[in-house]
């Protein structure tokens, strides 16, 4: 690849977004960061990965849920979301630095706002279609798939426009949005790849 590409990926919750993201990571052969943002961050920070994931795409989080007000290692700062986001934002600049790369939501497209080549992508589809999905997944069952599917966006939309000060999903945030049902997974993947060589970033 000639150009070094960040492609962010914002997606609601059954659309199938991180699949295109790994297709994306597949025909452009260049690395994929969804949950493995999760144990890179971990690394980086010196605490343990369960604590990113108790708090992955939460708006706020306290270690107390975890350590019952005991106090471990580093700042006041360092035991918040806040903190905990800052050093999830610092793991997601230094993997853009290293390289292209596809990065799922953790509010990418913002703390790389200043990115000279990145595309951001927000993948939509029909609520019954990621009902559909998360179904067979095995992720909620038929009687409670439509209120799991609205609570996982509802803290999604949280997430994103309480660190970003954006709005989650609106089209004029983004580059490209997508219904993934029109054009599949590969389809869609394809869409995107075309998209960044006619915009010449690619």
């Amino acid at each position: 690849m000639e150009k070094k590409i960040i492609i962010n990926i914002g997606r609601q919750f059954g659309s199938g977004g991180k699949d295109i993201a790994a297709a994306l990571g597949r025909k452009l052969n260049i690395p994929v960061y969804d949950g493995e943002l999760i144990d890179k961050a971990a690394q980086d920070s010196g605490f343990s990965a369960e604590l990113f994931k108790k708090s992955d795409e939460k708006k706020s989080f306290s270690f107390s849920t975890l350590f019952s007000g005991t106090f471990i290692g580093g700042s006041e700062e360092y035991m918040s979301g806040s903190g905990l986001f800052k050093m999830q934002s610092e793991t997601i600049i230094r993997i853009a630095e290293q390289g292209s790369a596809v990065i799922v939501g953790r509010c990418s497209d913002y703390i790389l706002r200043d990115h000279e080549n990145a595309l951001n992508v927000f993948i939509t589809a029909p609520l019954e279609d990621r009902m559909k999905r998360t179904c067979e997944r095995g992720e909620a069952t038929p009687e409670n798939v439509e209120h799991f599917v609205n609570k996982k966006d509802k803290g999604r939309e949280e997430y994103y426009n309480y660190y970003s000060f954006g709005n989650w999903g609106m089209a004029s945030g983004y580059d490209i949005c997508i219904n993934s049902s029109i054009l599949g997974i590969e389809g869609s993947a394809d869409f995107i790849i075309e998209f960044a060589r006619r915009s010449g970033m690619l």
